[in-house]
């Protein structure tokens, strides 16, 4: 097996195709969906709980969010927009937006000391009447607020730079790979090679073990792959996860856990009441953390079933309570529905939660009436999209970061496939010349000649290690007409005389594949076609035919066909011609002899391109005469 043959194991990633393209299914939605994400959070925390129009300051507040939240206007937010809101807090009722724009804007540490202030204040600027509940539900309104809208503005900043650079880390782990298989490359062969020139240069006494020496650089070639880069190892998918919500989003949950015993305190529940409410708030609460902890895309929380059911019962069950309905916990099992069901089960569902809050409200005695229920649905719906924004832009993050590294393995494959080939396909031919030239310098008594031979084997090794270095970079691109000349001289030494018709193809992209096929097909008849007295090559229109005379290659039937096998060097052309459209043949001649075990005499190795290739214009093509 080629050395370099071996890649990286294949990656089905949906979304995207074996050469690493995308077909953008995997990329996730636009960054001006996400955004609106963004947009609708921040518009229902600029709703007051209990009041239907918001304070005329809260409207310039609002706006101001905006532009400091969302990506296209992110270049806009700076002093001016935090000085701009430090003066409309007081008189906006949004303390919690202050709160966010300090943890965006101010970059330094003590901008959390600087959000911890805003949220006291945020407690002393509530409305109501100064009691407990008044105070820590301000405090819980700006810590949360202001926590989830700077989570969620580094999450959509986050997934807009990534979709934006998702091909920049698939470039990166190429060049890292290119590096790895330089060094590599040079350690396995460029020592080698150059061990070649030495050894070329003492004369014929060196001139086996200048053989020995380019046989064994021939097998390396065959032989195992080596590891792949450290640069190239997948990310754990734990590091994939943003750290950032974890912290926040238990935050959030523990401040509406306290906010929530106050109010139940506030409002004469005690005793076993107070322990049962209690129980179901922590539980309703806590449950709902545990669906809104990040996840990769796709995967449900553990016993979600079970756990759903539980939150829906009991968010439900204190809907209906006979102190009076308490819809908040509605929110919360909404959220938790839009999380883990799927979207054409979830939207439906949470609608009828919503509508199921606003009926109980209206027809219950001592409910809120009409004009206490707007707010009181508008409440459970934000409640619904914010814990729901939190966990959607989470698991989006994941998602992009997880398509990036898909594009970066797959586009590593690709360069690894590419430096196979090349390995194979370039220097495999120097090398087969080089043990060649070597055995002719050990036979050969007339020692000018002789030296002759030792002295081509070593500007084969020179030419060699040129193509070594050149493989791990863009690749090397081979002139036509001297692999011509230079398979005339291969050819000629080991006794096969060439004969060559037509016209170069000397289009742009063709020249290039028409001389690595030639010099794949001087390599096969030096390898395997034993007793080969010529080699005809013949170009034509689009077209390349190569046929020997000498014993063919004992594959197996399956294998000698337009299809087949036949090799690492046949695959790697056929690779490379159906790249650009072309169809590669390689079979016996039918009308060759046949030897006793049934093999025949003679073969050809012949590629067509495709009709697209072949329209193109080309430059007036240069006669070529037949050697000798």
């Amino acid at each position: 097996m080629n050395w370099w043959g071996k890649v990286c194991p294949r990656r089905s990633a949906r979304g995207f195709g074996e050469d690493g393209s995308s077909d953008g299914s995997d990329d996730g939605p636009a960054p001006a969906i996400v955004s609106v994400v963004l947009v609708v959070v921040i518009l229902g925390f600029s709703f007051e709980p209990g009041v239907l129009l918001p304070r005329p300051a809260a409207v310039p507040m609002l706006l101001l969010q905006i532009v400091t939240c969302l990506p296209a206007t992110r270049r806009l937010r700076g002093g001016w927009t935090l000085a701009a809101q430090i003066l409309l807090a007081p008189w906006s009722g949004l303390p919690g937006f202050l709160g966010a724009s300090v943890l965006l804007i101010v970059e330094q540490r003590v901008r959390w000391a600087l959000f911890a202030a805003v949220v006291l204040v945020g407690g002393l600027l509530a409305p109501g009447d100064g009691g407990l509940h008044s105070v820590l539900n301000g405090m819980g309104n700006a810590l949360a607020h202001g926590l989830i809208i700077y989570a969620l503005t580094r999450l959509t900043d986050l997934y807009t730079e990534l979709r934006a650079t998702r091909h920049a880390l698939a470039r990166a782990r190429v060049v890292a790979e290119r590096e790895h298989a330089g060094r590599m490359l040079e350690a396995a062969l460029g020592t080698a090679l150059a061990e070649v020139i030495r050894l070329a240069g003492q004369g014929t006494r060196a001139a086996a073990e200048l053989t020995a020496v380019a046989r064994a650089a021939a097998e390396r070639v065959r032989a195992a792959p080596p590891p792949p880069s450290a640069d190239v190892a997948d990310v754990p998918a734990r590091a994939l996860t943003p750290r950032l919500a974890w912290p926040i989003v238990v935050a959030t949950h523990l401040e509406y856990l306290v906010v929530g015993a106050a109010f139940l305190l506030e409002d004469g529940v005690t005793g076993v009441r107070f322990g049962v409410y209690a129980a179901a708030l922590a539980t309703v609460v806590g449950l709902q953390a545990y669906h809104s902890l990040p996840r990769a895309p796709g995967v449900r929380p553990r016993f979600a079933a079970w756990t759903l059911g539980a939150q829906l019962t009991l968010a439900l069950g204190v809907l209906a309570a006979p102190d009076g309905p308490y819809p908040q916990l509605v929110g919360f099992a909404a959220a938790s529905v839009l999380i883990v069901l799927p979207g054409r089960v979830a939207w439906p569902a949470a609608a009828a939660l919503t509508a199921l809050v606003a009926v109980t409200a209206l027809v219950r005695t001592d409910g809120p009436g009409a004009r206490g229920t707007v707010p009181l649905v508008l409440d459970v719906v934000v409640i619904a999209v914010v814990f729901y924004g939190l966990a959607l832009l989470t698991a989006l993050v994941h998602q992009v970061r997880e398509a990036r590294g898909a594009l970066a393995a797959l586009a590593v494959a690709r360069e690894r496939r590419r430096i196979a080939r090349d390995v194979h396909d370039l220097l495999g031919y120097g090398l087969s010349g080089i043990a060649l030239k070597g055995e002719l310098a050990v036979r050969d008594p007339d020692p000018e000649r002789a030296a002759g031979h030792l002295a081509d084997a070593a500007a084969l090794a020179g030419r060699a290690l040129a193509d070594l270095r050149d493989i791990p970079g863009e690749g090397t691109r081979l002139d036509l007409r001297e692999e011509v000349d230079s398979a005339d001289e291969v050819l000629g030494a080991a006794g096969v005389r060439l004969r060559v018709h037509g016209e170069l193809d000397s289009r742009d992209g063709a020249e290039a594949l028409f001389a690595t096929v030639l010099r794949e097909a001087v390599t096969n008849v030096l390898r395997h076609a034993p007793g080969a007295r010529w080699c005809e090559v013949k170009f034509g229109s689009g077209t390349l035919r190569v046929t020997n005379d000498g014993r063919a290659p004992g594959f197996p039937a399956r294998e000698e066909n337009t299809t087949g096998g036949g090799g690492n060097g046949l695959r790697n052309l056929r690779e490379r011609v159906e790249a650009v459209g072309g169809v590669l043949e390689a079979a016996p001649t039918a009308d060759g002899p046949r030897d006793g075990s049934g093999r025949g005499h003679g073969y050809i190795l012949s590629i067509r391109l495709g009709s697209a290739s072949a329209s193109r214009p080309a430059p007036a093509a240069a006669p070529v005469s037949a050697p000798g």
